[in-house]
């Protein structure tokens, strides 16, 4: 006969309620209680499941500077909570911030809680931050982070190919000048985004060439600002430039328009991530769009097979990117043609 809840009531004496609470790991329920529920339920051949019912989006916050109320992060959440809802979990939004005086604390809270599925978006994550989260109780996966350690399982975009897709279409559109756009904060995809763009460069024996690098902050503003003060100076300028992210693109575009340069006549530009402002500048951008909705309900797709068993085996999964065409870039193989006409 299959044993429940009602008969382990039964035989220890404890309401039904408080012997699912006890096996299901929630607070509330004495310790010595549901140490000899779940001893009596193991007696009694019940079969434990994990009880979690809830998945936990911790969202680690190093400067604060990438992940916050953007756009792309409000999209990669949105498709995360649909995706729980339809699986049937709730949602919890957990702020981690590195900053904080409790930040250790809270880690170490986290990693013993076992009653919740954690995804960690780590955008922000360093690696020697990553280290201690390999002591997690609990089905744990990363989220827009990566690195060579196989302790974790993960969720990212294909940042360097998607790079290397838009270095190489600069140079089917003729240029040899070409430039980098580089976020201050130095986040790990931003590293992936520059070594698959000189992989483009080098396979055309080109190089990315020091001049060409222009170091600008990830805010658009900020960046804004920054490449104003850096044009007063006349630098020479590429014929185009790929950005670490839109933000920098869209902010330097500004710049560049208002110290008399036309785009993408004079400089081309590519940016990433593929913001709906993208759309409405002028010109229009050009960009990698990232799946950002698809990236969430992804993550949720892979913790919850972690949580029912059915994939023990840890994966990294890559979300490709798809280039999307706009009016930023100008084709320098049309000027040679008509200088040989």
């Amino acid at each position: 006969m299959k044993v429940n809840i009602r008969k382990i009531s039964e035989r220890t004496g404890f309401s039904p309620a408080t012997v699912s609470n006890a096996l299901n790991h929630k607070r509330g329920v004495n310790k010595d209680t549901a140490a000899e529920i779940i001893k009596t339920a193991k007696e009694m051949g019940y079969v434990m499941e994990t009880g979690i019912t809830k998945i936990k989006l911790v969202i680690y916050r190093d400067r604060g500077v990438i992940v916050g109320d953007t756009p792309f992060f409000s999209l990669v959440v949105d498709g995360f909570e649909k995706a729980c809802r339809e699986a049937g979990y709730e949602m919890v939004l957990f702020n981690l911030d590195r900053r904080a005086e409790d930040y250790q604390k809270q880690v170490d809270n986290l990693l013993l809680d076992s009653s919740t599925a954690i995804v960690l978006y780590g955008s922000e994550l360093t690696d020697e931050e990553a280290v201690v989260f390999r002591k997690a109780r609990t089905p744990f996966l990363m989220l827009d982070y990566w690195n060579h350690d196989m302790s974790f399982a993960g969720v990212f975009i294909n940042n360097a190919d998607a790079a290397r897709m838009a270095g190489e279409y600069l140079i089917n559109k003729g240029h040899r000048e070409i430039g980098y756009l580089k976020g201050e904060y130095r986040l790990k995809a931003f590293g992936s985004r520059a070594v698959g763009l000189q992989i483009a460069l080098q396979k055309h024996g080109l190089e990315l060439k020091t001049e060409y690098v222009v170091k600008l902050p990830v805010t658009m503003d900020e960046a804004y600002q920054e490449m104003r003060k850096y044009l007063k100076r006349n630098p020479k300028l590429p014929t185009a430039f790929f950005a670490d992210n839109d933000n920098l693109a869209l902010g330097a575009m500004q710049a560049l328009k208002e110290c008399g340069y036309k785009i993408p006549e004079d400089v081309s530009m590519i940016g990433f991530d593929d913001l709906p402002f993208c759309e409405i500048a002028v010109p229009r951008l050009t960009s990698l769009r990232v799946p950002k909705q698809e990236l969430g309900r992804l993550a949720v797709r892979e913790i919850v097979e972690m949580i029912q068993g059915k994939n023990a085996t840890k994966t990294k999964i890559q979300i490709c990117t798809e280039f999307i065409e706009r009016d930023s870039v100008y084709d320098l193989n049309q000027r040679k043609y008509a200088d040989i006409g």
